[in-house]
Order: C-alpha cells, then structure tokens, then sequence
C-alpha cells in the first residue's frame, strides 16, 4: 500500500478537560500531543466526535492527533470513533499516557501490552478490543508511598518538579515523531533509558 492510499495513523494524548486538571500527573498525554503538535506549528483544537483533533503529515503520511475529551476512564470511547470513521487498525495507534509505576521523568515505550491498572488503557483496550497498540509511558511515581493514588494523580505537580515533567514531555513529543518518520524499534532503543538525576 502506498503512502497515498493508506490509512491515517493515530497518536492519542490521555487526559482530562478542564483547567482544574491542568499540570497533574495524568494529563501529560494530553500536554505531550500539544507539544508534538507544537513542533508542527498546529493545535489540536478541532472538536471530532469527542476528541479534539489536528492532522500532520509525516514523510508523506497522514497522522491524526487526538486528546479524547471523554475524561480519563471513557478515553476509549472518542478513540474507537476515531479509529472506526479513519478505519485505522490497532497497529496504527500511538497513546501518550502517564504511568505511576515508572519514576518521574523516565520514558517507557511499548510496542503493546495490558492495561496495568491504568483506566484510560483498560477503556481503549476494552473499547477496540485489543492491546496491540503502542504506548508511550511517562513515569509520574511519586517519590514516597501515597495512600490515595487517585488523588495524586489527579493532583497539580510540585513546582520543584516542573522542570523535570517539561523535560520528560519534550522527549515524549519527540519520542513520537521518530516513532512515526523512523519506527517504533527505533524509538524504544533511543528512549528506553533511565531518567538521569
């Protein structure tokens, strides 16, 4: 299939509307999606269903970016739409989702795997009906054990750790453009690496 005939491929930041959500933990899929967008020279500000989208090209392909405004645990809902009307298969999918099992400001990428434990992942994985999608996933640990993990997440970051969050969105963003112009093994073996203090 060529370039031109090809289906879109998909890349979804996870996140909550609002600006009561604004810099916490589990909106840095949608803070990373803006600053991919952000390279581009776009926004993702065009309402589609129950996202808001943009659409790039990336050698010669057609990308659709998505921050489903479902809230967290539907993010399923908004991107099956998507991948339904686009008929983009699973494959071709890219979620952007923070990850509180990984240390802050690290990067995990993975070419498919299970929800653990995340509700944005289960809603996707339960809504297309497969995890064989890749994620990109950003460490949001917190640094001591926390007794309400929700109420963290959904928490503003401390000031003393924006500078590693913008770091980390930085290398998200571009994690996803080199997934997407270079290939996903390409991407795991630059970005699979250990925070460095």
């Amino acid at each position: 299939m060529t370039d031109e005939n090809r289906t879109p491929r998909l890349v979804a930041g996870l996140g909550n509307p609002g600006y009561p959500y604004y810099l916490t933990p589990h909106n840095l899929g949608f803070m990373a999606a803006d600053r991919l967008a952000e390279n581009f020279g776009i926004e993702i500000s065009r309402p589609e269903g129950q996202a808001l989208t943009a659409q790039i090209h990336v050698s010669g392909a057609e990308v659709i970016l998505a921050k489903p405004q479902t809230y967290m645990n539907l993010s399923g809902s908004a991107i099956s739409r998507i991948m339904k009307r686009y008929q983009i298969p699973a494959e071709d999918l890219v979620v952007l989702v923070d990850d509180a099992d990984i240390p802050l400001g690290t990067l995990r990428i993975r070419r498919h795997g299970s929800a653990g434990g995340h509700n944005g992942l289960k809603s996707i994985i339960g809504a297309i009906g497969s995890g064989q999608f890749a994620r990109i996933r950003m460490g949001v640990k917190p640094e001591h054990p926390v007794d309400d993990l929700a109420r963290y997440v959904l928490g503003r970051f401390r000031s003393a750790s924006l500078e590693t969050v913008a770091e980390m969105v930085d290398r998200a963003a571009e994690a996803a453009g080199v997934i997407l112009r270079e290939g996903l093994e390409i991407a795991m073996n630059r970005y699979n690496r250990r925070a460095t203090a």
